[in-house]
């Protein structure tokens, strides 16, 4: 992913159309650099940048600070962990941090922000002094950590971060950075991302709000805070993340693992714009596009990487200024100028190398009660529930060993689907979370809850 594809290429409008945008930004966010990269069907599609240096502009090598992009690499570690049964998301994080004082705030909590937690350390600006001032927890923590009752409400919390950090250290056994490169950066080949700056990187400036002047903002190393956002990286690492946060990748974490990491833990701070937050995920609805990523800033740079599922397209931006430009909302726009210009082809049909017999004979229509609806085998072997009518609940369900159903999505994910046989081993109905799916409606030959009137169906009089 180091190059454009040429096989998806952008067409030169929408080429055009996104150097415009990062322009832009630029100009109007008096940034001293930007640079972007679009990312479709996993692979590079577009690098731009726009300096204030005559005749230089960084490109997809050069590093900047991400701030709190970093915190969904610590997400990603802390979901290893709970994948290889070492701890559940439910798990007090006192369990793993004897003493940290914070009570029976819950793994989970933690990774949505739902811990109830304070947003920054109590002492001097974390991000712009030194971490000898903060060598142990409680000095991250402060006498009073918390500003909400726990699991009640989405709060940003840094301290958090850190102490999901301190979590990784403790079960590893080993240092966060040490474990990071081991079972993120090094697999998925993000040799360009670290804790420390690496040639090329950029400076990180402060630009003064009145007047066109700007001045070197001070490099300081998180120590302790180092999970919530210490981490340096390029545009062509963080596309190659990104296309792991969409499809995931089994040296790291699995695509079903990654899609819950992109699904709504939280609800978004009141008086935020509506998205809410996954498991180190940020949530974003942007001009009726649902849109997961982080955004990330620190004294002199900014980041924001957003991808779309639906669409099969993300974008990093990464500038080096401490504040004026939006790198999150510049990379929404990119994402939503590729995914409007050229929405992508269909993939094409293919049909099944050998379908399961059993799924198959559950394929057809279905009736709960009166409300039609049909069930389908898809192409990855999932079940996938759909009302035939404008309104119903959909699902898509999964195989499990014992011949039941799992559900993936909606109303039903979690919930059993199983199919009931008579004696002589054909379906007499479906069993979805007590509610009885029929061949017909309100089948006679069916145990419908309540029972079926013996008169049967009439009209009036």
């Amino acid at each position: 992913m180091d190059a454009v594809s040429e096989d998806l290429e952008l067409l030169p409008a929408t080429r055009r159309a996104l150097r415009r945008r990062i322009a832009i930004a630029q100009s109007d966010g008096r940034a001293p650099s930007v640079v972007a990269a679009v990312v479709r069907d996993g692979a590079v599609v577009w690098e731009g940048s726009r300096t204030s240096v005559e005749g230089h502009g960084p490109d997809g090598n050069v590093q900047y600070r991400i701030g709190s992009i970093t915190k969904t690499f610590t997400a990603v570690l802390v979901l290893r962990l709970r994948d290889e049964g070492l701890l559940g998301l439910g798990d007090p994080v006192e369990k793993f941090l004897p003493g940290a004082g914070v009570g029976e705030v819950t793994v989970g909590q933690l990774l949505a922000h739902t811990g109830g937690l304070a947003a920054e350390t109590p002492g001097e600006w974390w991000e712009r002094s030194s971490a000898t001032l903060r060598p142990e927890l409680s000095d991250v923590l402060g006498e009073e950590p918390f500003r909400h009752e726990p699991g009640r409400r989405h709060h940003y919390s840094n301290p958090g971060y850190t102490l999901l950090g301190s979590l990784v250290e403790a079960v590893r056994g080993k240092p966060w950075e040490e474990v990071l490169r081991a079972e993120i950066l090094e697999p998925l080949g993000l040799d360009r991302t670290s804790a420390q700056p690496q040639a090329p990187h950029a400076g990180g400036w402060a630009v003064h709000p009145w007047a066109d002047v700007m001045m070197p903002e001070p490099l300081e190393d998180l120590g302790l805070m180092a999970a919530a956002g210490q981490l340096w990286s390029t545009t062509a690492d963080l596309a190659r993340f990104a296309a792991f946060l969409l499809r995931g990748d089994e040296r790291v974490l699995s695509a079903d693992t990654v899609r819950e990491m992109r699904t709504p833990a939280a609800p978004p701070e009141p008086g935020l714009a509506e998205g809410g937050y996954g498991l180190g995920v940020q949530l974003l609805n942007s001009a009726g596009r649902h849109l997961a990523g982080h955004t990330g800033s620190l004294p002199g740079f900014v980041a924001g990487l957003w991808l779309s599922e639906t669409d099969d397209v993300a974008a990093v931006v990464l500038a080096n200024c401490t504040s004026g430009l939006p790198a999150g909302a510049v990379a929404a726009d990119l994402v939503g100028i590729v995914a409007d210009a050229e929405p992508p082809f269909p993939r094409p049909w293919r049909p099944f190398r050998e379908a399961d017999p059993v799924a198959l004979e559950l394929c057809g229509p279905w009736y709960w009660g009166t409300g039609a609806y049909a069930l389908r085998l898809t192409a990855e072997g999932l079940l996938e529930l759909g009302p035939l009518g404008a309104t119903g609940r959909a699902a898509r369900f999964r195989a499990e060993p014992d011949g039941s159903w799992t559900g993936l999505t909606g109303y039903y994910a979690g919930e059993s689907l199983r199919a009931v046989r008579r004696p002589d081993g054909s379906v007499s109905h479906l069993d979805l979370a007590s509610f009885v799916f029929t061949r017909e409606p309100y089948d006679t030959r069916a145990p419908v809850p309540g029972g079926v009137d013996p008169q049967g169906w009439r009209g009036i009089g």
